[in-house]
């Protein structure tokens, strides 16, 4: 696989024979429509010594990253040529009214088949910073994605210097296994799925790993320059540190939103989650490591321990240099969390909803389900409000919805748990088990909502990053123990809290957003540990139509997937 073995030669395809601009009807000036075609296909990859066969796109592992500018729109024909049904999330992008292209498997479409494809076709708005995309079909975006650029609109700039250079840095995690099997497993068996061998930069494991100094990622920097790196958390389960060697960081965007700079030495990024931040190459010319490990806020569990390692190279540096590695937090450091967390706050002022037409307490966590009759023991489970979220298989909930297909899903996901309790103290264990369902909550088109996400010690109190998709929302608060309307709603900041489309829950505690529900569709609110989601952690707005044609999803393509 010399596409594997050349990243240059990867990025020459990638650029010049993928990537077809030509101007869009669109109203923004110089907006333009990027066509790109997307191949799902197996490629040999070899990490940790081993050789394994994986999905990819393009032969690339991660996949290509696109790039393009706020007000442009993406046409991306993915081909699908392996043996998985795949379909593809463009995660963050408000998907305004094209639902359709929003990509969860039975959530938005059907899969699309071997052998089969879809053209997902969308506009990207009033966004800038940095996405991503990937798989959102088992396991397949453990090596199916890659990061979504989107640079200023054109003729303007960003909100700060511009910088010297941009880099990318895509935390993954890596299995000396198919990913695809290992989830296969724990569903037969009703366990965790085994963790991962490897945490990876850019689809390499680093310096600390076996068969692996020799394909390290080198970041380079020239000393007085000021680089924007963009950090996207594309790992399967785990939330991650990271950090650089003696660099301070000026955190300056995360979910392609801007956010009022501020200087930390290191982040935390719960999957799903996307920081830019700003370093300057202030040091003296060397080497320095780049490195991310786990933060494991559930007791008790298993997880992997190791750590991924890049190199921030000075271009006047000895090649031969040994790079300084740099100091992480310990892996269940809680505070350091919550200082980085709760220092997001909006560049300006934030057009937050005062008023609230629907106020929403959903509780977030695992449980167990005892086996049936005849066998022994229990089974890993998880839900929202005491249900466990179980996916249609004959057709898509969007289309159930806009063609009135009955018995596919019901509209009575309850707006609060179904019993008030300790959430997170000692829970009796006869609230342990969730019941099972299709259960979507209503939402009338332009209603203010507001949600608390309530995590809970059932098995373990754990931090949670919860998504939502096709909306951005805000941050208005976060806190410990159980939400207190009374005394925590002073807590509240209205002025400028963060806008996210994915919120670290924090372990044993709440966060509460606000939205504006005017994106009509079906959209699918998950936590992005994808084990969590596999055993049903998840549930799903349905957002009416407004008044007219600009308030209404658009008609489905002629060529979206049907379910056989």
């Amino acid at each position: 696989m010399e596409l594997l073995k050349h990243p240059h030669h990867s990025l020459f395809i990638f650029v010049f024979g993928l990537v077809l601009v030509f101007p869009s009807a669109l109203s923004w000036k110089d907006a333009v429509t990027h066509v790109h075609q997307f191949v799902i296909q197996e490629a040999s990859v070899k990490r940790l010594c081993k050789t394994q066969h994986v999905m990819t796109v393009n032969g690339m592992y991660p996949g290509p990253t696109l790039e393009i500018k706020n007000g442009d729109t993406l046409s991306v024909k993915v081909i699908n040529k392996g043996k998985y049904n795949v379909t593809i999330h463009w995660h963050g992008v408000r998907q305004m009214r094209t639902g359709w292209a929003d990509g969860p498997e039975f959530v938005t479409q059907c899969p699309i088949r071997p052998g089969g494809s879809y053209t997902y076709r969308f506009t990207v708005r009033g966004q800038e910073g940095t996405l991503w995309w990937h798989a959102h079909s088992s396991w397949l975006r453990a090596t199916v994605y890659g990061a979504l650029l989107i640079q200023p609109r054109e003729g303007t700039n960003f909100p700060f210097a511009k910088p010297d250079r941009q880099s990318t840095l895509l935390l993954g995690e890596w299995w000396n296994a198919n990913p695809v099997d290992v989830v296969r497993e724990a569903t037969r068996t009703g366990a965790a799925p085994n963790i991962s061998d490897a945490y990876t930069i850019n689809g390499q494991p680093g310096d600390l790993y076996n068969c692996s100094t020799q394909d390290t990622v080198v970041v380079p920097i020239s000393s007085g320059e000021t680089n924007l790196l963009r950090v996207v958390n594309s790992a399967m389960n785990q939330p991650l540190f990271f950090t650089i060697a003696n660099h301070k960081f000026t955190v300056v965007g995360a979910d392609a939103s801007y956010v009022k700079p501020f200087t930390t030495s290191v982040l935390m990024l719960g999957p799903g989650q996307t920081t830019d931040v700003l370093i300057s190459g202030d040091q003296p010319a060397g080497r320095y490591f780049m490195a991310a490990r786990a933060y494991q806020s559930a007791q008790n569990a298993p997880f992997d321990n190791t750590t991924t390692t890049a190199i921030l190279e000075y271009k006047s540096a000895a090649c031969s240099s040994d790079p300084i590695m740099p100091r992480l937090p310990a892996f269940n450091d809680t505070p350091t969390v919550t200082a980085f967390s709760t220092s997001f706050r909006s560049r300006e002022r934030a057009l937050v909803p005062a008023q609230i037409d629907e106020s929403l307490f959903f509780t977030v966590g695992l449980g167990l389900n005892n086996c049936p009759p005849n066998f022994n023991g229990t089974r890993f489970t998880a839900s929202m409000n005491n249900v466990s979220f179980s996916l249609p298989s004959n057709f898509s909930l969007l289309q159930a919805h806009i063609q009135g297909i009955r018995g596919v899903f019901t509209s009575d996901f309850p707006a609060a748990p179904p019993r008030v309790f300790d959430y997170t103290g000692n829970v009796s264990r006869s609230l342990w088990q969730p019941a099972t369902g299709t259960k979507l909550y209503r939402l009338k088109y332009g209603s203010r909502v507001q949600v608390v996400l309530q995590d809970t010690s059932i098995v373990t109190p754990e931090n949670h990053p919860i998504h939502l998709h096709g909306y951005d929302f805000y941050i208005i608060a976060e806190g410990f123990g159980n939400y207190n309307p009374k005394t925590d709603s002073s807590k509240f900041n209205l002025v400028d809290p963060p806008l996210r489309n994915t919120a670290a829950v924090p372990v044993g505690g709440w966060a509460v957003i606000r939205f504006v529900a005017d994106n009509p569709g079906v959209w699918l609110m998950h936590c992005h540990l994808d084990v969590h989601i596999t055993w049903g952690l998840a549930m799903a707005f349905l957002v009416e139509d407004g008044v007219g044609k600009l308030e209404a999803i658009e008609p489905p393509p002629e060529d979206l997937p049907i379910c056989s």
